[in-house]
């Protein structure tokens, strides 16, 4: 069943009321619908048929200025994050504590990387020796340094960094998000945005309609951004199984007898604490994680700056690049092998973009560039240096080159470090799942969040647990840092091309960038990250394999939650009940209404849903008032909470039917109570209605004095029709019924002194006092138990996905009414199955 979308419209009103309010583009239509276009001037018209066609594409105008949706661009430039604008000293003080969080993966790195260059490429020379160390230093400079923090950092989403951060970028500039809840009013975003017609701005556009046009490029992107965020989580197994056994493993060599048995048991041992404790937030211990990070670079810089001195200060000479060439040249095929292990250098890079939302681009940046890149160079070639004097000790080249006096210092530091560092790849992995649920990729889990203070901080039990029994399984299975290096280089180099690929869409399509600029961005690292997948790859089966199977494993889980949710929101659309089927029903709607609101959870952004129905033939009454209540992501970041609801009315008022989008951003927490919600709920639908009323006054006002105007251009003018009759044109908007389209808050002008107030309208009065005789009577959640199975005529791998995987997943995931702290005996069920 249709909607239909004739006389009869729906109105919105912001939730604040006021100036204040947002009013932006675009009617609630139906797909099909066609938009109505606008040209500009007649004199920018004549510039040419190409410019002015290229200009119809930058300008829509819409049928009426009363959206239910909220333009994302809009929410984001409102919601700036100006909290970041720093002070000199704020700055430097964020930048101490990114390292406690963003740099504790590629601060521990110094502990495995070179035993792992060196067991593919053994030392016989020291051009061995300066050639692996030229090409860790020149592959922090390029990727970490020049890659990430001068460009990947000014690509963020309002201030948010990360895969699914780049992916509601574009999907705010192009229409390609597959998930549900999408409307028209995303389409032209870009277009608003896009100024003049330069060439960057037409092939932007090209791109851009491309891109909505084939949804063969859309499930190509998502796919993309789902495989990128399944290397992160896989880095959430592997990091801290590297990590603690990395450093556990420094005991081999100074405690007898301490063998890899025991390495194995002591780094299960740190890793079951570890995951134990996440339940208590990382807000408890997390004062202390800047301080420890901090002793710990200047550790390694004060180290490896006594090594350089004491035993070979020639290893600058690495300095050079042409020893990455000897290198290569004298080992051939060995060092191809080699790169695997050098790799190693830059994990966790993809954590200064990921964890941008916490800190700001310049802290960040002030942070590598000053400390981090500094103390990372030192370590490295102070381990060289080491290295060109003993170099039969490269298993254990970290904990041989520390003085034997400040061994267990070093110990006790390395060891919290590693843990610190894999609590962040841990936090990491849970906020990115947390946003997969909320752009609709993730089945839906319990989130427990464990700071008052600080949003972002949150606990997954389930993933918890997860990672753990993987993490063990890794450390039991493979014995070995090697065998889990060969692993966990495929992860990292695979989130890096993903962000390579994304970025550079995002200089073509947004930011405009010339072609040639563009392109040399993935030609350069691009080329460069594939370099190292070659060599990477080359170790699949000695355990490279595994963050393959973790990354298809959530892929699969991802894209399944995604495709099924996709396929069950079309079906609603399809099934949605009619507006003539509801005014034939008339305001009883068939039944009887008893006092109380009803609040209808759905997903629906326009029209009514079929399972509306279902309760009209369940139940043997209907509540008065009857809230539709839908939870919306739109792809920002964060929606203020003064902009987060919009309501509109549905039917004529004696039905006494609204509807209410709540919009979250991927970031938001979605954490209310249901009494203080109901209670801002009866207050926001009151405000509408005398906002409503107030409307409708003033537009009976206008069109009165428009009426008059036209009585007196008529008489100065004379009989223009000649037949003497009056030509009154007439109004697009002109009520012909009590409820209808409200025009822009913002073009409304002050209410004349001659219209009737809203304490005066009987009407208005008649509908707050229903209003409160139904809050007084209670709420009641309608919640729907849909089963969603594919049609008998579907091909059987859409059965076996939706019928089994994706039905699977919806069993065991939590349902709807476990989000909200709701008495059970405020919900009522009702079932429906979904063809899809």
């Amino acid at each position: 069943m249709e909607e239909g979308t004739g006389e009869i419209e729906e109105k919105s009103v912001g939730l604040g009321g006021g100036s204040d309010s947002r009013w932006v583009d675009g009617s609630e239509v139906d797909s099909e619908s066609t938009p109505t276009w606008s040209l500009l001037e007649e004199d920018e018209r004549s510039v040419g048929g190409e410019r002015a066609g290229l200009r119809r594409r930058l300008k829509k105008k819409p049928k009426r200025v009363d959206s239910f949706d909220v333009e994302a661009l809009g929410i984001s430039d409102s919601h700036a994050n100006h909290a970041k604008d720093l002070s000199v000293v704020g700055t430097l003080a964020l930048a101490f504590q990114t390292l406690g969080v963003v740099y504790g993966d590629m601060g521990t790195s110094p502990l495995y990387v070179f035993s792992d260059v060196f067991s593919k490429v053994p030392i016989r020379s020291e051009v061995d020796v300066l050639g692996a160390l030229s090409l860790v230093m020149y592959t922090i400079a390029l990727l970490p340094f020049a890659k990430y923090v001068f460009i990947v950092l000014k690509a963020n989403d309002n201030g948010e960094g990360g895969t699914f951060a780049l992916y509601s970028l574009i999907c705010r500039y192009a229409k390609v998000n597959l998930l549900p809840n999408q409307q028209r009013a995303d389409e032209q975003i870009s277009s608003f945005r896009l100024k003049l017609p330069t060439p960057e701005l037409e092939r932007a556009l090209n791109i851009k309609e491309a891109l909505e046009r084939r949804s063969s490029l859309k499930t190509v992107l998502l796919l993309l951004v789902l495989m990128g965020t399944s290397m992160i989580i896989g880095d959430g197994i592997l990091t801290p199984a590297m990590s603690v056994m990395s450093a556990v493993s420094g005991l081999q060599g100074e405690i007898p007898g301490f063998d890899t048995d025991a390495v194995v048991l002591v780094s299960v041992v740190i890793l079951s604490a570890l995951f134990s404790i996440q339940r208590f937030g990382t807000s408890k211990v997390g004062f202390v994680f800047a301080p420890v990070l901090a002793l710990w670079f200047i550790s390694l810089g004060s180290i490896g700056l006594y090594n350089i001195i004491s035993h070979d200060i020639t290893v600058l000479r690495a300095f050079n690049p042409a020893y990455i060439y000897f290198f290569f040249k004298r080992n051939s095929t060995k060092a191809w092998s080699a790169l695997g292990g050098c790799v190693l250098c830059i994990t966790g890079a993809e954590a200064m973009f990921a964890d941008l939302g916490h800190f700001s681009v310049i802290s960040i940046q002030i942070a590598f560039t000053f400390v981090v890149f500094p103390c990372l160079l030192l370590a490295y070639m102070g381990q060289a240096a080491f290295l060109m004097k003993h170099p039969d000790k490269v298993e254990r080249v970290f904990y041989d080159s520390v003085p034997g006096i400040l061994f267990w210092p070093v110990f006790v530091i390395a060891t919290l470090a590693a843990m610190i560092a894999s609590q962040a790849m841990i936090s990491a992995t849970f906020s990115c799942i947390k946003q997969s649920m909320a752009l609709g990729c993730f089945p839906r889990l319990k989130i427990v969040h464990t700071s008052r203070k600080f949003m972002g901080q949150i606990y997954i039990p389930v993933i918890n647990w997860f990672l753990m029994i993987m993490c063990i399984v890794v450390v039991a299975s493979f014995r070995s840092t090697t065998d889990i290096a060969n692993a966990y280089g495929i992860a990292e180099v695979g989130v890096m091309l993903v962000s390579t690929t994304l970025v550079t869409l995002v200089m073509l399509l947004i930011w405009q960038k010339n072609l040639f600029l563009a392109l040399c961005f993935p030609a350069i690292f691009g080329t460069a990250e594939l370099i190292y997948l070659s060599a990477v790859l080359t170790k699949i089966k000695e355990g490279g394999w595994l963050p393959l199977v973790f990354a298809s494993f959530f892929l699969c889980i991802m894209y399944t939650w995604n495709y099924g949710s996709v396929l069950k929101y079309q079906s609603e659309i399809r099934e949605k009940i009619s507006m003539d089927f509801m005014l034939d029903l008339g305001s009883t709607l068939g039944t009887i209404r008893v006092p109380g609101i009803g609040l209808l959870y759905n997903e629906l952004v326009q029209g009514i849903p079929s399972i509306f129905g279902q309760f009209l033939l369940s139940l043997p009454a209907i509540h008065s008032t009857i809230v539709f209540v839908c939870i919306k992501y739109v792809p920002v970041p964060v929606v203020p909470q003064e902009e987060r609801f919009l309501f509109r009315r549905l039917c004529p008022k004696d039905y006494h039917m609204f509807r209410c989008i709540a919009r979250y951003g991927y970031k938001d927490v979605r954490k209310e109570d249901h009494h203080a919600f109901e209670m801002l709920l009866v207050e926001s639908i009151e405000k509408f209605l005398r906002k409503e009323a107030q409307d409708l006054a003033l537009e009976i006002s206008i069109t009165d004095m428009e009426l008059e105007n036209e009585l007196v251009r008529s008489r100065d003018s004379g009989n223009q029709s000649g037949d003497g009759e009056l030509q009154i044109p007439l109004l697009s908007d002109t009520r012909n019924d009590e409820f209808g389209a409200s025009t822009s808050e913002q073009a409304v002008p002050v209410l004349p002194s001659s219209v009737m107030s809203s304490d005066e309208d009987p009407s208005l009065e008649y509908e707050l006092s229903a209003l409160r005789e139904a809050m007084d009577s209670g709420f009641t959640y309608l919640l729907a138990h849909g089963d969603v199975r594919a049609k008998k005529e579907s091909w059987f791998i859409k059965k076996l996905f939706i019928n089994y995987f994706y039905a699977f997943l919806r069993r065991n995931c939590r349902a709807g009414a476990a989000n909200m702290s709701v008495p059970h005996m405020n919900i009522m069920r009702v079932g429906m199955t979904y063809m899809v």
